[in-house]
């Protein structure tokens, strides 16, 4: 099995998915509280010794039925492998919030001024059929905006690496629309902000990789909200 790797960083129940998560994998680890996306996944993978490892975002709730068990030909090691997630507010199923794997030393060499880290570690990216978890990203008015203002910023601005532009545009106006769940209108003012300010800043790398920048967001939040 690959090294599980826990990320952490202000989330309201990462405690209690992470006991959920090393009830099932206890030999899980766990990186928390390192400021920046690329900065705590680097040292997520410094401390794994297999080639590949998975990286499990605090808000995921892992599925009863996903194992951790997939295992990669030798030569698709260099390849990033994202799993499917649901999201609890506008009920869209894909990689957002997913299970990751990704090429330990890739992940350790990466760009760390790209706006999507996921997309950006390898050229070589495969999308995974089976769904690995529920992303709790809804758990209080700033959280939930910032989520959806960040993923809606990546597919507006068309930063995400070979995506399909009708796909997008069909995510992006249910993420802005649908309103089904804990704090959904603050998920749809994020998602139509993020739209907006994404739309933009199309090829201002300056401007989009303020998106990683939590202090930055949370700023922005307060003016905005």
């Amino acid at each position: 099995m690959y090294d599980i790797v826990f990320i952490g960083y202000k989330e309201k129940y990462k405690d209690k998915n992470w006991k959920r998560l090393t009830d099932r994998f206890p030999m899980a680890k766990r990186v928390d509280s390192v400021k920046g996306l690329h900065q705590a996944h680097i040292k997520g993978a410094k401390m794994c010794w297999t080639k590949m490892f998975w990286i499990v975002d605090a808000d995921a709730l892992i599925l009863d039925n996903f194992n951790f068990t997939y295992k990669a030909e030798e030569w698709d090691e260099d390849i990033v492998h994202v799993w499917k997630c649901k999201n609890p507010i506008n009920g869209l199923l894909y990689g957002y919030g997913g299970v990751k794997l990704f090429p330990r030393q890739m992940t350790i060499d990466q760009d760390v001024t790209s706006t999507d880290m996921t997309t950006s570690i390898s050229p070589r990216f495969r999308s995974m059929p089976e769904v690995s978890n529920l992303t709790e990203f809804n758990t209080d008015p700033f959280n939930t905006w910032k989520s959806a203002f960040r993923e809606c910023v990546k597919l507006s601005s068309k930063v995400i690496d070979r995506q399909k532009d009708t796909e997008t545009e069909d995510r992006l106006d249910v993420w802005c629309t649908v309103d089904n769940g804990d704090f959904g209108d603050y998920c749809v003012a994020g998602a139509k902000q993020g739209r907006e300010y994404g739309t933009a800043n199309i090829g201002n790398t300056d401007a989009l990789k303020k998106i990683n920048d939590f202090n930055w967001l949370q700023e922005r939040f307060n003016e905005q909200n």
